[in-house]
């Protein structure tokens, strides 16, 4: 168990200073009744999900809450957890009965479990820091990949513009201030009814979509 443990830890990337905890966390409860991972698996589930929405408003600062729950749920789930799981060969570590002991037989919620406890025991072995550091560097592909497909508030606009008038929503930029490296673009929308809504936004593109979504939020 030695050897494998030190082989891990340089999977992992990272040296415990306490090896017991990262036994502990990959100890399945079949093969320890009491001295098991599902604590520590509850504990890096909590710092999986704080890592992975911090980075997201940072990703995603204008971003509705709607949009970012179903992007952080597709990046905490089990199937990516145990997608990191096999990366990172926990199958070859588990400690689990005997009997179960086939690779190809270990269930999936056992690997993305121990995934878990696995942040688990970095976070009290390491801090959060590292902890941190840890599951950026191997969940990176997968928050690069997070593009949810929606349809938006500009599409949809011109959707309901084209159907309800047969004309497109007509956008005007109002203005544009602030500090060339933080611009404020402020634009208007306007329907064949008359009525007009404004957005501001980093960007043109972003004013636009604001505006858009302001009207949409209007027609109820």
């Amino acid at each position: 168990m030695q050897k494998n443990l030190q082989l891990f830890q340089k999977k992992l990337k990272i040296k415990f200073k306490n090896p017991k905890l990262l036994v502990k966390a990959l100890t399945h409860k079949s093969y320890e009744p009491i001295n098991n991972n599902e604590k520590i698996e509850f504990l890096g589930d909590r710092v999986l999900g704080l890592v992975i929405a911090k980075k997201l408003l940072e990703i995603y600062p204008d971003e509705k809450e709607g949009i970012l729950d179903k992007k952080f749920a597709s990046l905490v789930n089990k199937k990516t957890c145990l997608l990191i799981a096999k990366k990172l060969g926990i199958e070859k570590f588990v400690l689990i009965l005997s009997s179960t002991k086939n690779k190809s037989n270990i269930e999936d919620k056992v690997l993305s479990d121990a995934c878990e406890a696995i942040i688990g025991a970095i976070y009290l072995d390491k801090g959060f820091n590292v902890a941190e550091s840890f599951i950026l560097r191997l969940w990176k592909d997968e928050i690069d990949k997070s593009v949810i497909t929606i349809i938006d508030a500009k599409t949809k606009l011109q959707e309901y513009s084209l159907k309800n008038f047969k004309k497109l929503p007509v956008y005007r930029l109002i203005s544009n201030t602030g500090p060339r490296h933080k611009p404020v673009i402020k634009v208007s929308v306007k329907l064949s009814d008359g009525k007009i809504y404004y957005g501001e936004g980093k960007s043109k593109k972003n004013a636009e979509q604001k505006a858009a979504t302001l009207c949409l939020d209007n027609l109820g």
